[in-house]
């Protein structure tokens, strides 16, 4: 299992200079370390070589990828033909070749989460370091396999109780014809197979963007006030899809100033504006990574004792988020972001009694 490590803020260019940074950090204390970056030019004009598409190494411990979404498309294809041969007994997919579908908005969010998924189960590297879009994009990203989760148990459970649903695994006639389609026999099970299949992968995803031993992000900023003001916003959403924001990680030339107030509790660390091309006085000022990221404070409790979530929003104000329940869920809304919070057992069905929003916290009671 790799830490993944990635930076939220607006300064782009200031972000791949950390993630460089951090990279060239990790691998000087001897861990295997894949820096993955977007298909634009920053990254290879800061590092001086070319990227590929297949992990190159760059220095000692030290490997370079750059994530093209054709290139990844055409790697996942034939695993979509795959499936689909499984499941159809005429595949429509295996006359449709990946060098000719084109990328669809989204597409290229699942497909780098997918190969750093891949990376990350390989076993080559200790650190994954993602030097991404650093906005709400980057947010949605890593928390894709939360909202997949939701429409994958959501959808099957209505297609399951519909009208086609009951007549398809009901009707002696239907499931004849269902069958010269399917090379499965359709029954309310047969859907059981693929969506646990699907589930459990959704479900290792969740868990490891859960868990800041393994994934977490920190903020990147200078004391710019739009700048501080978007790192606060990413902060927030960063929480809405339960993803671990470690620290701040504070651009300056001046070491005096402070931006402690605006980010409390999480720790601020001052590095220089490095312009120079020498990265050592960048890298001597960067922070335990993973200390501070156990360290921070958890984007979720539930504490079922007293009937409470708890949910650690910072970035936003009592009149940014709304609160809504719908049968055995509670549904977030903070930001541009939207999160659904499937309760345990000892809350579910509970309906909310209070809610209050209070130091940075959405406190919910039940």
């Amino acid at each position: 299992m790799a830490l993944i490590l990635t930076f939220l803020g607006k300064g782009s260019t200031d972000r791949t200079k950390i993630a460089i940074a951090t990279a060239k950090l990790l691998a000087n204390q001897g861990r295997r370390v894949l820096l993955a970056g977007q298909a634009e030019p920053t990254l290879s004009i800061l590092l001086g070589v070319p990227i590929s598409s297949n992990p190159q190494e760059i220095a000692a411990n030290l490997h370079l990828v750059q994530f093209q979404t054709s290139v990844l498309l055409e790697r996942s294809w034939e695993e979509v033909k795959k499936v689909e041969a499984q499941y159809l007994r005429t595949p429509l997919l295996k006359e449709v070749y990946a060098q000719e579908v084109p990328v669809l908005p989204g597409m290229d969010s699942a497909l780098v989460l997918n190969a750093i998924r891949e990376y990350d189960a390989s076993g080559k590297y200790d650190v994954i370091v993602y030097d991404g879009s650093g906005d709400s994009s980057t947010i949605r990203t890593l928390g894709m396999p939360e909202s997949l989760s939701w429409y994958v148990r959501r959808f099957r459970q209505l297609f399951v109780n519909s009208d086609i649903g009951k007549t398809i695994s009901e009707s002696p006639l239907i499931q004849p014809l269902v069958s010269t389609v399917l090379n499965i026999n359709w029954n309310p099970d047969s859907l059981n197979e693929p969506t646990n299949q699907v589930n459990n992968l959704l479900d290792k995803g969740k868990a490891a963007v859960a868990d800041p031993k393994h994934v977490a992000a920190f903020l990147v900023t200078t004391d710019d006030p739009i700048e501080v003001a978007t790192a606060r916003y990413l902060w927030g959403s960063a929480q809405q899809v339960g993803l671990t924001v470690g620290g701040v990680i504070f651009v300056s030339s001046d070491r005096t100033l402070s931006l402690a107030e605006e980010f409390t509790p999480l720790p601020v660390s001052v590095v220089p504006d490095e312009s120079t091309g020498d990265w050592q006085s960048l890298i001597d000022a960067l922070p335990n990574f993973a200390a501070q990221a156990v360290q921070a404070p958890k984007p979720i409790e539930i504490d079922t004792q007293n009937r409470q979530v708890r949910l650690f929003l910072p970035g936003f104000d009592k009149k940014q988020v709304k609160l809504t329940q719908y049968g055995p869920e509670v549904t977030i809304e903070a930001g541009d972001l939207r999160r659904n919070i499937a309760l345990p057992p000892a809350l579910s069905g509970k309906s909310v009694t209070g809610a209050k929003f209070q130091n940075n916290y959405l406190i919910i009671s039940f």
